[in-house]
C-alpha cells in the first residue's frame, strides 16, 4: 500500500471508446448480425466483457455483505493476532474463511500478505512491541529482521496460517488452488541497513521457511521494487536517490531460492511528487520497462506490478489523469504479454465495493461510480481472457494464433 512520501522515513483517447456496448445492444447485435467469422468474434467478446464487468460487481456485493455477517463488534480489517504472537481471534480468521471462499465461487485468487511492513493492521512492529513485553532488548522495528526470537514468531504464523483449514470450505489454506501465492511481506524495508544484508538474510530464510511448509503454492517477496547496491547502474530508474538506501534491492533479492516470481509497486505520486505531473506518467513507462527487462534477463522469472495506482486526494487529481495512468500500464503489460515477455501482470490498488467508503485511503476505485475507469479494467480483463484462452502455454506464445489477436488486442474499439 502507498506510503505519503519515500523521501519521508499525453491526453488520453475518448472515453467513447472503452464504454461497454448496452445490453439491449448486445441483443440487436446477437439478433441481427451477419454470420461472418468477424461479426460472430466480434459478438462473443462484446458478450465476454458483459460477462467480466458483471462479475467483479457481484463480487462486490458479496464482499460488501460481509460486514453484515460478521459479529458486529469485530472490525472488517484486523491483525489475526490481537494479544500475542500465539494468541489468535477466531472470528476475524472466519472471516477471512468467507472471503476466500467467496472468491472461490469466482474462480479469483489471492495473493496473501503474511505481514505488513508499516503499522496498518499490527505490521512488523507489533512484533517487537511483543518482544519487549517478553523482555528482549531490543532498538528498532527493524530488529524484526535480525532478533532470532521475532523470526520464531515470524515463522510460528506462518505455520498457523498454512495449516489452517477454512470453516466453510474444509480446505486447508496451504492445499486451496484459490490462494495463488504468499507474499512473505508488504513493501518490506530495512533503513536500519542501507546495506541491504539484514533484509537479504531474512528473506532467504523465510522463503525457505515458507516452502518447507507448503512446497504447493508460490512465494513472492512484496516488494516495492527500488534498485539497491548490487545493481548501481540502475540506480537511474529509482524514484529518487533515498530509494536505494532503505535497505531493499530488486535484483538481489529476487535471487534467492524458493522465490518464484519478482513483485513491484508503482506509487509516483509517494515517491516523485504528490502533486499530478505529466512526469509522473514517463517514470511509470521506464520503472514497468525496466523491471520487466530485469525479469527477462536478470532473473528469469515474471515479475507481477502487484499495485499501482493513483491518488484522489493528491493536488491536481482528476478521473481523466487516472484513466490515463491505468492504460498507460495496461499497454505495456499488454505488449509483454503479447510477446511472450515478463511482464506477468498488474494489479491496481484499490477496488471497493459500495458501501466501503469509510476505508478509502484515496487510491479506492468503486466500479459502479467510475464508469471509464471500470471500462478500462473490463477491457484489459477481456484482452487478456481471449489472449490465453487461444494460446497454450506450452507454446510459450509463439504460436500463429497470437497474428490472428492483434488486431482485438491493440484496437480500442470494440
Amino acid at each position: 500500500m502507498p506510503r505519503n512520501n519515500l523521501h519521508s522515513k499525453t491526453p488520453h483517447s475518448s472515453k467513447e471508446k472503452y464504454r461497454l456496448i448496452s445490453e439491449s445492444r448486445i441483443r440487436k447485435k446477437e439478433n441481427g448480425e451477419p454470420k461472418t467469422e468477424n461479426g460472430e468474434r466480434q459478438r462473443q467478446r462484446r458478450i465476454q466483457q458483459r460477462q467480466t464487468q458483471q462479475t467483479i460487481f457481484q463480487l462486490g456485493d458479496e464482499l460488501r455483505d460481509l460486514k453484515t455477517k460478521m459479529p458486529s463488534n469485530q472490525p472488517f480489517f484486523r491483525d489475526y493476532a490481537t494479544k500475542s504472537p500465539s494468541a489468535y481471534d477466531e472470528e476475524v480468521f472466519k472471516a477471512l474463511d468467507f472471503v476466500i471462499s467467496e472468491a472461490k465461487k469466482y474462480k479469483i485468487r489471492f495473493i496473501l500478505s503474511l505481514v505488513n511492513n508499516w503499522e496498518a493492521y499490527g505490521g512488523k512492529s507489533q512484533y517487537v512491541k511483543w518482544g519487549k513485553a517478553a523482555g528482549l532488548n531490543l532498538t528498532s522495528d527493524d530488529d524484526f529482521f535480525s532478533h532470532p526470537t521475532l523470526r520464531n514468531y515470524y515463522k510460528a504464523h506462518v505455520k498457523t496460517l498454512l495449516n489452517r483449514a477454512n470453516t466453510i470450505t474444509n480446505i486447508t489454506y496451504k492445499d486451496d488452488p484459490t490462494i495463488f501465492a504468499w507474499e512473505l511481506m508488504n513493501e518490506p524495508r530495512c533503513e536500519s541497513d542501507p546495506s541491504g544484508n539484514k533484509l537479504q538474510e531474512w528473506i532467504e530464510e523465510m522463503a525457505v521457511y515458507v516452502k518447507s511448509v507448503d512446497p504447493k503454492h508460490l512465494v513472492e517477496i512484496g516488494l516495492e521494487g527500488f534498485y539497491g547496491l548490487s545493481t548501481p547502474n540502475r540506480f537511474q530508474f529509482n524514484p529518487n536517490t533515498y530509494a536505494q538506501q532503505v535497505g531493499t534491492d530488486f535484483i538481489r533479492n529476487h535471487q534467492v531460492l524458493g522465490v518464484d516470481f519478482a513483485s513491484v509497486h508503482i506509487y509516483p505520486d509517494s515517491w516523485i511528487s504528490q502533486t499530478i505531473s505529466d512526469v509522473h506518467i514517463e517514470f511509470t513507462k521506464s520503472w514497468i520497462q525496466s523491471h520487466i527487462e530485469d525479469a527477462e534477463n536478470s532473473l528469469g522469472m515474471p515479475v507481477v506490478f502487484a499495485e499501482f495506482g493513483v491518488s484522489a486526494k493528491d493536488p491536481g487529481y482528476n478521473s481523466t489523469y487516472r484513466d490515463t495512468f491505468l492504460s498507460n500500464v495496461y499497454k505495456i503489460l499488454l505488449n509483454s504479454t503479447r510477446k511472450g515477455g515478463g511482464g506477468g501482470g498488474c494489479l491496481l490498488w484499490q477496488l471497493f465495493p459500495e458501501g466501503t467508503d469509510y476505508m478509502d485511503d484515496g487510491y479506492a476505485v468503486i466500479l459502479s461510480k467510475s464508469p471509464s475507469t471500470s471500462d478500462i479494467i473490463s477491457l484489459q480483463s477481456t484482452r487478456l481472457t481471449t489472449f490465453n484462452s487461444l494460446c497454450s502455454w506450452k507454446c510459450q506464445w509463439g504460436c500463429k494464433k497470437k497474428h490472428a489477436l492483434e488486431t482485438f488486442l491493440y484496437h480500442d474499439e470494440l
